[in-house]
C-alpha cells in the first residue's frame, strides 16, 4: 500500500498556481534594447563549392576566367582563387553551350529551352542584358568568332541562323540545310553539331552535320564550296591552326584528318584506342569519341587531346582523357565521367600557332587541370573549394569571430596532409581581382561527411578554403573482405557518418556522433602521438523490460533500467557482463554496432582521440540513434541522448556519471500520460512486466541520507522496491571494482533521488494500463516517442530558491519539456581528476509547444551568457612539471560580460522550440515573455546570435521564412519568404552565426552563404570580387611578307556588309523573340541589393546631366541665332558694298 505524502500534494497545487501565470507578466528589468527592424535585410552573399551537375563549359584567354553553366541553368564563374562568382537564368533550364566575348567582358549562354543571352560581367553581380527565345527551332550549337558581334547559331533542322551580339536581333541571312548538302542527298544530314570559320579565311563557314556530312560554306557566294563525307556520325571538329585541314572524331572511336581541297577522301584515319589488325582490315570499333581538339606548337609536334573513344572491352575502366603528342599517347584516367574539356593556349587568335599550356577538365563531380608543358601530365593543385562534396555533406556548423589563433593552427597542422605530385607552376585560371571586405573578424565552416570525416574551412573574408580534415573512421576496424562484415546494423551503408557536431572554439575540444550511436572526443594537439589502447566506454541506454520477482502477484513490477551497471565503468575497451534477465543464446547483447581497433593508433598532429563512447545493443534491440550533443570544457563533460535516455560522461575521468531513461529523468514530475513502450520484437517471456511512470522518485529525507545506507524513511512502496534494488547493485559490484569505483557508484544513488519542489502539471498515476500485462506488451505506442533534442550548460540558478548561480545542464526534449541538472564539480586541480562529479536533478521544469531547439541565457544587462570554457593548452606539453603546473592552475573560464556581476541580479534564461520562443526569468522562473513563432509550421533551427553589439533570436522554418525575433522582448525585427523547403539537406545544413550570416547546402555540392544584415548588404559590392579587368588584347600575328604578298595569311570579310539588314533583310519575326533583360546599369545596380543611396545619387547625377544638356542646348541656340543675325548683317553689308569701287570706301 502506498503512503500519502502531503508535501508533494502541497507541491503539486503550487506547481499550478505558478504555472497558470505562465503569461507575460511583471518583468524583471527593463533591457535597453539596440536591434531594430531597419538593422535587418536578406541577400544571398556567395555560392560555394562544384557546380552541381555541370553541363557546359568556355573560358575567357585574355581575361583567365573560366565559366560553368548546369542543368538547372546556373552559371558559376572563376577568376584567381577568392575570385567567385554565382547567377542563375530564371527559367532553371539546362545550361547546352558557353560563348564568351573574348575581352569585352561578356558571355552567351545558350540554354536547353532555346533561348540565348547576353550576361555583361563588367559588374561585380552579372546580369543578362538580352534574351532571344527562339519558336520553331531547336539550338543544337553556337560559334562567336573572335572579335565579331555575329553570333551563329545551329539547329537541330540543319539550318544556321545568325544575330548581332550587340541588338541581339537576327539577320536575314540564313544557311538552309538543304542548300548546304548536295542535292543529290535523299536523306537529312541532321542537326548541326559543329561550326567554325577558317582560321585563316572570315569567308569560310565549316559546317557539321551530325550525320557524318561536313559543308564548308563560303558565306558571300552563298553556296557550299566543299563537301566531305563520311560513314560514320560526327561529334566534334577541329581546325588546324593554318586552315588547310581540320578533323573530325566519330561515333565509331575514330578520328578523320581532313585536307580542305581534298573532300573526295579523308588525309588519314586513326583509332587511337583500337586493335589493329594485321591484314590491314579496319580496326575493331572503340566508344565514341565525344570531342577532339587539334593544337599546334612552335617547337614540336602537335597535340591533339580527346575524350572518350576507349575500346568496349574495357569495362569498368574509368573515363580516360587521351593526350597525343608526336608518338606518345598518355591515358588519363579520370575518377568521374568527362562532362567537357577545353585546351588553354597562349594566344587567343585562331590563325596563330597556338602553343596549349594546359587542359581543363569538367567532370561530373570535379574539375582537373592538367598541366600539358611538364613530363607525365601532371595536375595543378586546385585552389577553389571544389571538395565540399568528396564525400556527402551529412551536417554543417559555422562559427563567426571565433578567436584569432585558430585558423593558423588548423592551417599549419592541415599543412601537413597535402598530397604531393602536383604541377609546379601557377594555377592558370588567373583572373579578376579580389574584393575590399571590410570584415576583419575570423570565420569557420565545419562540415560532417558521410565517410566519418570531418572538414574544418577557413570561411573569412567571403571566401571559402579547406584548413584541415579529420578523419574518425580510423579509431574503428575496418572489414577486409566482405565475409567479415561489421556489426553495422543501424544503417547498410555509411556506418561511420557523421550526425552531429559540438565543437568549442575556446578550448578547441571536438565532439562528434555518429549514425551507429558513437560518440568520439578529441583533444588538438600541434604534437604528434600515439596511443597504445584507444580509451573505450560502453553505454547501454535502451529500455530493458525486465521480469522482476515480486514477493505479491499483484505489485507492479519495477521500471525499466537502461543498465545502470555501465553507468561508471572503467576506461577499459571491453563490454559490461549483461545485466538483462531476460537475454538468451542467440541475442545480441551488450555489443556495440562498430568494433573499434585494438592496435595502437598513431595519433598525428591536429585532433587527437580523447575517448571513444559507444551505445550497445540490449537484449537483441540495437541502440537507437544519437538525437543531441554537447560538450562543455571548464568541466570536462561530454552529454548526448536518444528518444530512450540521456548519457553525462566525464572524459577527464573516463567515466559515465549518469545514464537515465527519459521518464526517469522526471520521476514524479512527469506531466505527461504515457503508453508502455513495446519492444519491436518480442523476445522477452511472458511474464515481463511493465513499469509505473512514477518509479524511481524518492524524498528529500533520502536524498538527505547516506546512500549506501537502508532506505528506511517514509516513500513510495515502488520507491521502497527501486533504492534497495539499486543499492544492492551497488553492493554487488562493490567487490568486483576498486573503493573508488563504488565511491561513484554511491555518489549515482544521489542522481536517483528527486528533490521535493517538483511540480507535476498533472497528476496521472492511473496504473490501470500498467497493471494489466498480457495486453500491454503487444501494444502499440501511438504517441509521439520523446527524445533529447538540445542541451546547455551554464553557470546559472536552477531552482527558484538559489541564491548563487552554480553549473547546470539545461535539457529539451521533443515534447517541449526542459529539464535542469546541478553539476556539483570537485574542486579544480588533481582533485578534479579523483573525485567524482555529482548531477543531481533540481526539480525545475519547463514546458513549450514544439520540440526544444535552443536555450541560451543572457545577464541582467541583457547581454549573452555563453558557457564557461576552459582555454587551449598543449596536451601534449614535454615537460611533467609544466603539466603539472597547468593541473593546479586549472580554473574555468568564463567569457560572460557579467562573470563578475554580483550574485543577487538576474538572468534570463532564452528558449525555442518548433512553436514559439520564451524568455524566463532567473530564479523566480517567470515567464516574462513569450512569442508563437508559427503556427501553421515548424521551426527547424534556432540560434541566438550576436550582430551590431545586440543579440538576437534567428529562426529558420519549414515554410521557408527567415525570422529574427529581439532579446530579450521577443519583437519580430525580420520576417522574409525566403526559401520553401524542398529536401531535407536544408533542413539539416541549415544554421545561423554571429553578425548576420547563414549558410546552408543547397545542393548536395554547393553551400550558399547568406545575410540579415543590412549593413552588410550595403557592403556587398564592395565585398566581391570584380571578375572583369581591364587588358590589352594581344597583337595579332604578323602575316610575313611572303604571305601577304602571295595573299596567304588571313582573309578578312566585312560581316557587317553581308549580314546587315540593308542587304539581308530582316529575320521573320516568328522565328525568335527579344526579350530586354534587366541588366542595364540601373538594373544592375537595383539588382544588388541595398544600393537605394547608389540609385539616388545615379537620378541625382542623372537630373544634373539633363540640366547641363538643357543649358548647352540653350546656349547652342542662342549662339546659332547668334550665328543667323552675323549671317544676315554680313549678307547686307555685301549687297551694300558689292557696286562700290574700292576708292569709294
Amino acid at each position: 500500500m502506498k503512503k500519502f505524502n502531503i508535501r508533494k500534494v502541497l507541491d503539486g497545487l503550487s506547481s499550478v498556481s505558478s504555472s497558470s501565470s505562465s503569461q507575460p507578466g511583471n518583468r524583471d528589468n527593463d533591457i535597453q534594447e539596440t536591434l531594430q527592424s531597419e538593422h535587418f535585410q536578406l541577400c544571398k552573399t556567395v555560392r560555394h563549392g562544384f557546380p552541381y551537375q555541370p553541363s557546359a563549359m568556355a573560358f575567357d584567354p585574355v581575361q583567365k576566367i573560366l565559366a560553368i553553366g548546369t542543368q538547372n541553368g546556373s552559371l558559376r564563374l572563376f577568376g584567381r582563387p577568392g575570385v567567385e562568382c554565382y547567377c542563375q537564368h530564371d527559367n532553371g533550364a539546362a545550361v547546352i553551350q558557353l560563348q564568351f566575348l573574348i575581352n569585352e567582358g561578356a558571355l552567351v549562354s545558350a540554354l536547353a529551352d532555346d533561348s540565348i543571352h547576353l550576361w555583361n560581367l563588367r559588374q561585380k553581380r552579372p546580369a543578362i542584358l538580352h534574351s532571344l527565345k527562339f519558336n520553331r527551332e531547336r539550338i543544337t550549337f553556337c560559334h562567336l568568332p573572335f572579335q565579331s558581334k555575329w553570333f551563329y547559331v545551329g539547329t537541330e533542322r540543319g539550318n544556321i541562323h545568325i544575330v548581332n551580339v550587340e541588338s541581339f536581333t537576327l539577320s536575314g541571312y540564313v544557311i538552309m540545310w538543304n542548300k548546304a548538302i548536295e542535292l543529290s542527298s535523299k536523306a537529312h544530314p541532321g542537326p548541326v553539331v559543329h561550326i567554325s570559320d577558317n582560321p585563316i579565311d572570315e569567308g569560310k563557314l565549316l559546317i557539321g552535320f551530325e550525320s557524318g556530312t561536313v559543308v564548308l560554306w563560303d558565306l558571300k557566294s552563298k553556296k557550299a564550296d566543299y563537301r566531305y563525307t563520311y560513314d560514320e556520325a560526327i561529334h566534334s571538329v577541329a581546325w588546324h591552326h593554318e586552315g588547310k585541314q581540320f578533323i573530325c572524331s566519330h561515333s565509331d572511336g575514330s578520328l578523320t584528318i581532313w585536307n580542305v581541297r581534298s573532300p573526295a577522301k579523308s588525309a588519314q584515319i586513326i583509332t587511337p584506342h583500337g586493335k589493329q589488325p594485321k591484314d590491314g582490315k579496319k580496326p575493331e570499333p572503340c566508344k565514341p569519341i565525344l570531342k577532339v581538339e587539334y593544337k599546334t606548337t612552335r617547337a614540336g609536334d602537335p597535340f591533339m587531346v580527346l575524350s572518350g573513344g576507349l575500346s568496349y572491352d574495357t569495362v569498368g575502366r574509368r573515363p580516360c582523357l587521351t593526350v597525343m603528342h608526336g608518338k606518345s599517347t598518355a591515358v588519363l584516367e579520370m575518377d568521374y565521367p568527362i562532362v567537357d574539356f577545353l585546351t588553354l593556349c597562349e594566344t587567343p587568335y585562331p590563325n596563330d600557332v597556338q602553343e596549349p599550356y594546359a587542359v581543363v577538365v569538367l567532370l561530373e563531380k570535379d574539375l582537373v587541370v592538367i598541366d600539358l608543358a611538364q613530363n607525365g601530365y601532371p595536375i595543378f593543385e586546385n585552389p577553389y573549394p571544389l571538395s565540399i562534396h568528396e564525400s556527402p555533406v551529412t551536417c554543417c556548423e559555422y562559427f563567426a569571430d571565433c578567436p584569432v589563433d585558430l585558423i593558423p593552427a588548423l592551417y599549419s597542422v592541415g599543412s601537413r596532409q597535402k598530397r604531393q605530385g602536383y604541377s609546379k607552376k601557377e594555377w592558370p585560371i588567373s583572373g579578376g581581382n579580389w574584393g575590399l571586405g571590410s570584415q576583419s573578424y575570423p570565420e569557420i565552416i565545419i562540415t560532417g561527411h558521410a565517410d566519418g570525416s570531418v572538414k574544418f574551412w577557413d570561411a573569412s573574408a567571403m571566401m571559402l578554403q579547406v584548413l584541415y580534415k579529420l578523419k574518425t573512421a580510423k579509431v574503428f576496424d575496418k572489414s577486409r573482405n566482405k565475409d567479415d562484415k561489421p556489426n553495422t546494423d543501424i544503417v547498410d551503408e555509411d556506418p561511420f557518418a557523421i550526425q552531429i557536431l559540438s565543437w568549442c572554439p575556446e578550448s578547441r575540444m571536438l565532439c562528434v556522433a555518429g549514425v551507429s550511436a558513437h560518440v568520439i572526443i578529441y583533444k588538438f594537439s600541434k604534437q604528434e602521438g600515439a596511443t597504445e589502447v584507444v580509451q573505450l566506454l560502453e553505454v547501454r541506454l535502451q529500455y530493458e523490460l525486465n521480469d522482476v520477482e515480486s514477493p505479491e502477484g499483484d505489485q507492479v513490477p519495477s521500471l525499466p533500467t537502461p543498465g545502470a551497471t555501465s553507468s561508471s565503468q572503467p576506461p577499459a575497451p571491453q563490454s559490461q557482463p549483461s545485466t538483462s534477465s531476460s537475454s538468451s543464446d542467440g541475442i545480441r547483447d551488450n555489443v556495440p554496432c562498430l568494433k573499434v581497433r585494438s592496435t595502437p593508433l598513431k595519433q598525428s598532429a591536429g585532433y587527437q582521440v580523447e575517448l571513444v563512447i559507444q551505445l550497445v545493443w540490449v537484449s537483441g534491440e540495437p541502440p537507437q540513434q544519437i538525437t543531441s550533443l554537447g560538450v562543455n570544457s571548464s568541466c570536462g563533460l561530454v552529454v548526448f541522448g536518444n528518444s530512450n535516455g540521456l548519457a553525462i560522461v566525464d572524459y577527464l575521468q573516463k567515466t559515465v556519471l549518469l545514464n537515465r531513461g527519459i521518464i526517469e529523468l522526471y520521476g514524479s514530475n512527469d506531466p505527461y500520460q504515457r503508453q508502455p513502450r513495446s519492444p519491436r520484437k518480442t523476445r522477452q517471456p511472458s511474464g515481463a512486466g511493465l513499469c509505473d511512470i512514477n518509479e524511481g522518485s524518492t524524498t528529500s529525507e533520502d536524498r538527505c541520507k547516506s546512500p549506501t545506507s537502508g532506505s528506511t524513511s517514509p516513500c513510495n512502496s515502488d520507491d521502497d522496491q527501486k533504492v534497495p534494488n539499486f543499492l544492492e547493485r551497488v553492493k554487488t559490484k562493490s567487490r568486483m571494482f576498486s573503493k573508488t569505483i563504488v565511491y561513484d557508484l554511491a555518489k549515482m544513488s544521489r542522481k536517483l533521488s528527486l528533490p521535493t519542489e517538483l511540480k507535476p502539471d498533472l497528476d496521472i498515476r492511473d496504473n490501470s494500463f500498467s497493471r494489466s500485462r498480457s495486453s500491454s506488451v503487444t501494444s502499440i505506442d501511438k504517441e509521439s516517442q520523446e527524445a533529447i533534442t538540445s542541451f546547455q550548460f551554464c553557470e546559472t540558478f536552477t531552482r527558484k530558491t538559489d541564491s548563487a548561480a552554480a553549473p547546470s545542464l539545461w535539457v529539451g526534449t521533443t515534447l517541449g519539456t526542459v529539464l535542469v541538472f546541478v553539476l556539483n564539480l570537485p574542486p579544480a586541480g588533481e582533485q578534479r581528476l579523483l573525485q567524482p562529479v555529482i548531477v543531481l536533478p533540481s526539480g525545475t521544469l519547463i514546458r513549450l509547444k514544439g520540440a526544444i531547439l535552443r536555450m541560451s541565457f543572457l545577464d541582467s544587462t541583457g547581454a549573452l551568457y555563453p558557457p564557461a570554457c576552459e582555454p587551449w593548452r598543449e596536451p601534449n606539453a614535454p615537460n611533467d612539471k609544466d603539466e603539472k603546473e597547468r593541473l593546479r592552475k586549472r580554473r574555468p573560464v568564463s567569457v560572460s560580460p557579467s562573470a563578475s556581476q554580483e550574485i543577487s541580479e538576474n538572468q534570463y534564461a532564452v528558449i525555442c522550440s518548433e512553436k514559439q520562443a520564451k524568455v524566463i526569468a532567473l530564479p523566480s522562473q517567470n515567464c516574462i515573455y513569450k512569442h508563437n513563432i508559427t503556427e501553421t509550421s515548424f521551426v527547424l533551427r534556432a540560434d541566438m546570435v550576436q550582430m551590431n553589439n545586440s543579440i538576437c533570436l534567428a529562426c529558420f522554418c519549414a515554410n521557408g521564412h527567415i525570422m529574427t525575433l529581439s532579446l530579450p522582448s521577443l519583437r519580430p525585427l525580420l520576417d522574409v519568404n525566403y526559401l520553401p523547403l524542398t529536401d531535407m539537406r536544408i533542413a539539416r545544413t541549415f544554421c545561423f552565426t554571429n553578425n548576420g550570416q547563414a549558410l546552408y547546402l543547397v545542393s548536395p555540392t554547393e553551400m550558399q552563404r547568406i545575410t540579415y544584415s543590412q549593413d552588410m548588404c550595403e557592403n556587398l559590392q564592395e565585398m566581391l570580387g570584380e571578375l572583369f579587368t581591364p587588358v590589352e588584347t594581344p597583337e595579332a600575328p604578323n602575316r610575313g611578307f611572303f604571305k601577304g604578298l602571295f595573299g596567304g595569311g588571313a582573309q578578312s570579310l566585312d560581316r557587317e556588309e553581308l549580314f546587315g539588314e540593308s542587304v539581308a533583310g530582316k529575320a521573320s519575326r516568328s522565328l525568335a523573340q527579344h526579350i530586354p533583360g534587366p541588366g542595364g546599369i540601373e538594373g544592375m545596380k537595383g539588382a544588388a541589393s541595398g544600393v537605394v543611396g547608389d540609385l539616388a545619387r545615379a537620378r541625382i547625377a542623372l537630373e544634373e546631366r539633363g540640366q547641363k544638356l538643357g543649358e548647352l542646348d540653350e546656349r547652342t541656340a542662342a549662339m546659332m541665332a547668334s550665328a543667323e543675325s552675323f549671317s544676315k548683317h554680313a549678307h547686307d553689308m555685301m549687297l551694300k558694298c558689292k557696286d562700290k569701287k574700292w576708292y569709294q570706301f
